[in-house]
């Protein structure tokens, strides 16, 4: 208790002396973790809730309209609709709708709060390293009764227990290009069905994402410049082309589907501002990006895959489709027309 009541006192006087940092970032400069500063203030603007995970976002739906955010270190996704369709399968979780699209990885979430800061209602989940998996914040239009039906529902009995944190991160460790069975890895690309085959075979073959699109099948994975990337993005705006952008953070992925069109630097983030869709990408932080074809049983898939410096994917980028229809035709002719141009 002694060591929450020391981190309340730091993380008071951080805000004060830094009114516009976002507690993320405050985490980071604090050496501590956002769960931890979000209970600091347990019996004030938060409440501690139970584990029951699923079945809070199953009763969310109810909230109707809501925004769903989903974030790593170098891309915030932020989606407006309501849950529906909320399924579990085990620890794996879906919930597909045209607007809140997630998939679910139930064995890395570890705590939730509800939050009531600034006028402002939230739902935060938490992993075991204690960053932030998703949130879920009301908009104008969302029923408050059962934002609040739903967190007393859920309230945790003890609102004090200990958050046990592991902030040991995993650091991707890659094999000599050597040791990989560089023809097997090509041929079994060439014969892939689906695209959740992808990661089964970098798992077989013993390769990290980034390598594996080193040694991918000769015009498979084409490395394209962070200048390409905002070219495609424009031209999808303005040509009102429907696309799908994927975030993913620990324990959730996060999907938009459809048109993406008021886009807008401001300073290092490349944003897409529109009413139901936002998305903020930090632009230095990209250390590169790839046009990725797999095949699949309705022809090639065509993706745009961007990564960090150690290796971890920030988010991509892919042509609307649904599995048993083929690739949007205009996504792929656009996308190579412009890794062409650019190479």
């Amino acid at each position: 208790m002694e060591k929450v009541i020391e981190l309340k006192s730091q993380w008071e006087a951080f805000k004060t002396e830094n009114p516009k940092v976002r507690i993320r970032d405050a985490a980071k400069q604090l050496d501590t973790t956002e769960a931890e500063l979000l209970a600091t203030a347990v019996g004030e603007t938060v409440i501690r809730l139970t584990n029951d995970f699923q079945d809070i976002l199953k009763g969310v739906g109810a909230l109707g309209k809501v925004m769903a955010l989903t974030r790593n270190d170098y891309c915030v996704h932020e989606r407006k609709g309501v849950y529906k369709n909320v399924t579990f399968s085990g620890p794996m979780g879906l919930a597909v709708n045209p607007d809140i699209d997630l998939r679910l990885f139930m064995m890395q979430w570890s705590s939730a709060f509800a939050v009531d800061e600034n006028n402002r209602k939230s739902l935060q989940f938490f992993g075991k390293d204690g960053e932030a998996i998703h949130k879920i914040y009301l908009v104008e239009t969302s029923d408050v009764q059962a934002y609040d039906a739903l967190v007393n529902a859920f309230t945790a009995h003890d609102q004090h227990a200990v958050l046990v944190i592991n902030r040991s991160k995993k650091v991707i460790e890659e094999k000599p290009d050597a040791e990989i069975d560089a023809a097997g890895f090509k041929e079994t690309w060439l014969t892939l069905k689906d695209t959740h085959d992808f990661h089964g075979m970098l798992r077989k073959f013993g390769v990290t994402r980034t390598q594996g699109l080193r040694l991918a099948p000769e015009g498979h994975a084409v490395s394209i410049t962070k200048e390409s990337l905002k070219s495609i993005l424009e031209k999808a705006s303005e040509t009102d082309l429907e696309i799908m952008v994927f975030t993913g953070s620990a324990g959730c992925i996060q999907i938009h589907t459809g048109p993406v069109k008021k886009l807008l630097q401001t300073g290092p983030w490349f944003n897409v501002l529109d009413p139901d869709f936002n998305m903020h990408l930090r632009e230095d932080a990209i250390a590169s990006v790839w046009l990725v074809k797999k095949p699949t049983t309705d022809g090639i898939v065509t993706s745009i895959e961007v990564f960090d410096k150690h290796g971890y994917i920030i988010v991509q980028f892919f042509g609307k489709r649904k599995p048993g229809i083929p690739e949007n035709e205009h996504w792929r002719l656009m996308v190579n027309e412009i890794a062409i141009i650019a190479s």
